[in-house]
């Protein structure tokens, strides 16, 4: 179990930890990756759960996408390159649209997918070491299918600069823009975590999954995963991944340089 890129548990009072486990990639997400945490939902879906707890082993929360995997994707055919998208899409939906509480905690960083990942969870308690960016036009790509989950969390004007920016920023910054609820000390995350925990099993467990489903049903991050302006969101998000832009940004990743990029959009 220790190998495998996710690994879960369920204690006897329902509460579950999902903790991404690839410390050596910073926990950036690959193909396996999401495969494991779509697995772990369906695990999950079958049990007694109240709460999950969504944690990365290591020194960092999540740093993304595996830019190693994304250059592997990118030369397959534009189906293969959706369905990659859809995955990716569908692991992040179906967590912001679990029927019990989410809670995840962060610490170090948190980029790209990472920051769609905990918009999209119910509580976020972050390490006063934690650090936050949307990483995405750096490379050449759009977060797009993480959108959604960002623009319910901080807005679509806080979307506008950071996504756009594409610049980091710790974890004052985002508990004052909403991405995060609290901030503590490294060494007292997981205590502040277990508070939010009993907290959460202290209330009736049909009224939550209402009060989340009734929540959800006034967001754009709460439309169902067949919305049509979902599946033009994994398009675009595929698409862009197999533009020359993109194989820009990537390079520039691989090679530690800056983007030569052209002239201005269309």
């Amino acid at each position: 179990m220790s190998a495998s890129p996710v690994l879960w548990s369920l204690d006897a009072r329902g509460v579950a930890t999902v903790t991404l486990n690839r410390p050596e990639v910073n926990n950036a997400y690959d193909g396996a990756l999401i495969e494991r945490v779509l697995a772990a939902i369906d695990d999950l879906s079958g049990k007694p759960a109240r709460v999950v707890v969504l944690k990365g082993n290591g020194k960092h929360f999540q740093a993304g996408a595996d830019l190693k995997w994304i250059n592997g994707v990118r030369p397959k055919s534009a189906e293969e390159n959706e369905a990659a998208s859809r995955a990716t899409f569908e692991a992040v939906q179906r967590l912001n649209t679990l029927p019990v509480p989410t809670v995840a905690l962060v610490q170090g960083g948190c980029f790209g997918g990472g920051t769609g990942v905990i918009a999209a969870c119910d509580v976020v308690i972050a390490a006063d070491n934690a650090l936050f960016s949307i990483t995405e036009v750096r490379w050449g790509l759009t977060a797009a299918i993480i959108i959604p989950q960002l623009c319910d969390a901080i807005g679509v004007r806080q979307v506008r600069r950071y996504a756009l920016t594409g610049e980091r920023f710790g974890a004052e910054d985002a508990r004052r823009i909403g991405l995060v609820h609290d901030v503590v000390p490294l060494a007292d995350l997981d205590g502040a975590g277990a508070k939010v925990v009993e907290q959460l099993l202290a209330n009736a467990p049909n009224a939550l999954a209402e009060t989340k489903r009734l929540a959800l049903e006034s967001s754009f991050g709460g439309m169902a995963v067949d919305d049509a302006a979902y599946k033009r969101l994994v398009h675009l998000h595929s698409a862009k991944r197999q533009t020359e832009e993109a194989a820009e940004g990537l390079a520039s990743f691989a090679e530690k340089r800056a983007g030569r990029w052209g002239g201005g959009a269309a």
